[in-house]
């Protein structure tokens, strides 16, 4: 990896009149300033259909792309909808926050409305894209489908269990009767891609890679567990006997208890990871680098029995490690991928990432955290590894600077040399562009000196997470020309 840095902005959280960020005027803006501030990537968050606490990690599907994030402004241009439509609809009140049941209430009526227009007018394309994600985008959309039809209940919930297990006269069945609704979320998902492909190909030619994270888990109310159970440990009525989550630590009392279904690894690796080769194939339509979340489960992962309300009882289990690795490293040699290896990592853990050969994770907030620091302190680190300031789930450098114990502190300011005259933040940021490390990101809340108000997510906190967004303006010239300059004198434009 050349060295090189970028900035982490989720999409969610860029400008727009219509609550939420999207992929039109305001992304290519954004994609402007990654260029004139010396930039080589742009890091998002998931970009997939999000479900119930509007985590991005929490998605309907590996492989669509969210309806909040198409463009309204584009659809108007296409002449999908009109101006007075899409303002006529309430967006939200506070233009720093996203208000995700105005957005949920207001955008599908819209969508539909698109879809109407133009299901006639792009039946070739949209056949074209059917056919071309003909792997995924039919179950997608008879599940999402199936989600309204049953008042967007769980599918685990559904009262007919013969659309529930999957039966195929079932199947059949539902297809006919909510044809309507499959034929909006085919449309919707052309819809995205038309918008995604415009504005990475956009990025390209501004010298911009897009960086995406690959939640190791799949929620289990989602297309994939549905309409491919036996990818999974499962029983005959596909109810999990454990579930995902990781160990309690000195963060979490309780542990986190992810709730997602855990992999069949044997099954997986009796027919050579079809399912894992398919999803990696559906990730790179969207990213350049691919950041594997949660990279330690792949050595061993802990696994929570059903039904247990926090993580504290589960057990360690061995993960498919280099058999999973070199599969894909084989089948995708155009692909970097960064593991994100934080977390509780074993001598097992760290001898995997030697041996995938993958670069890790170096965040700069836990260098100064006397239980962390012996493995984050950048005199340690090797060249070959991804620092961060932090990361989504970590506070705004500002905000850490307020809650962290101030021995913390005081071990920041004297190592990086921070001094009020230059400002917190940009000493730490200082502290990350010179590090060796071949790729430093940054958070965009962390470059405008933002406070914990502006914080993405608290993990093991539900509600109030995923809300952060940039307004008009804040991106100034001054600012991008002192971050142009940062990035320059040391080495990574």
């Amino acid at each position: 990896m050349k060295r090189s840095s970028g900035i982490l902005m989720p999409i969610s959280s860029l400008p727009s009149p219509h609550g939420i960020g999207t992929l039109g005027a305001e992304a290519r803006k954004f994609v402007d300033f990654l260029a004139d501030a010396g930039q080589s990537w742009w890091q998002i968050l998931p970009v997939g259909p999000t479900s119930y606490g509007d985590s991005p990690y929490q998605s309907f599907s590996a492989y669509a792309g969210n309806p909040y994030l198409i463009d309204l402004d584009l659809l108007c241009e296409d002449g999908l909808l009109t101006p007075a439509e899409v303002n006529a609809v309430s967006w939200g009140t506070d233009p720093a926050r996203v208000d995700y049941s105005a957005i949920y209430n207001g955008r599908f009526p819209l969508l539909h409305l698109a879809m109407e227009r133009g299901w006639e007018r792009d039946a070739d394309k949209v056949k074209a894209f059917s056919e071309e994600n003909d792997a995924w985008l039919p179950d997608y959309a008879l599940f999402m489908a199936l989600k309204r039809h049953f008042g967007m209940s769980a599918w685990t919930e559904w009262p007919d269990e013969d659309i529930r297990l999957r039966r195929p006269e079932a199947v059949a069945r539902y297809r006919e009767e909510l044809a309507d609704d499959i034929r909006l979320f085919t449309y919707i998902q052309y819809l995205f891609f038309r918008q995604w492909e415009a504005l990475r190909s956009y990025a390209h030619e501004k010298g911009i890679g897009i960086i995406g994270d690959l939640p190791i888990y799949v929620a289990m109310d989602s297309a994939d567990v549905w309409a491919d159970p036996r990818a999974f440990q499962l029983d005959e009525r596909n109810v999990p006997a454990e579930v995902a989550g990781v160990p309690p630590d000195y963060f979490t009392a309780d542990g986190q208890l992810w709730g997602n279904p855990l992999y069949d690894w044997d099954a997986m690796k009796a027919d050579g990871y079809t399912w894992w080769i398919r999803r990696i194939a559906g990730a790179s339509r969207l990213y350049d680098i691919l950041r594997i979340d949660h990279f330690r489960g792949l050595e061993s992962y802990w696994a929570v029995p059903y039904g247990e309300t926090t993580a504290k009882v589960g057990r360690w289990v061995k993960g498919p490690g280099m058999d999973l690795m070199n599969v894909l490293t084989e089948k995708f040699p155009n692909i970097q991928f960064i593991a994100e290896d934080l977390g509780y990592l074993t001598p097992e853990v760290r001898q995997l990432l030697e041996d995938s050969g993958l670069p890790g994770m170096k965040v700069l907030q836990f260098a100064f955290d006397s239980r962390e620091a012996a493995n984050y302190l950048p005199h340690t680190y090797p060249r070959h590894c991804v620092c961060y300031a932090g990361t989504h789930d970590n506070s705004t450098l500002m905000g850490w600077k307020d809650e962290a114990a101030p021995a913390d502190i005081a071990m920041a300011r004297e190592y990086l040399g921070l001094h009020d005259e230059e400002g917190f933040n940009w000493g730490v940021l200082r502290g990350g562009q010179s590090s060796v490390a071949d790729l430093f990101i940054a958070q965009m809340q962390d470059y405008l000196g933002l406070g914990s108000e502006a914080r993405m997510n608290t993990p093991g906190i539900l509600g109030g997470n995923w809300q952060w967004r940039m307004l008009p303006g804040q991106i100034t010239d001054e600012l991008t020309a002192r971050i142009a300059r940062m990035t320059s004198l040391y080495g990574r434009s």
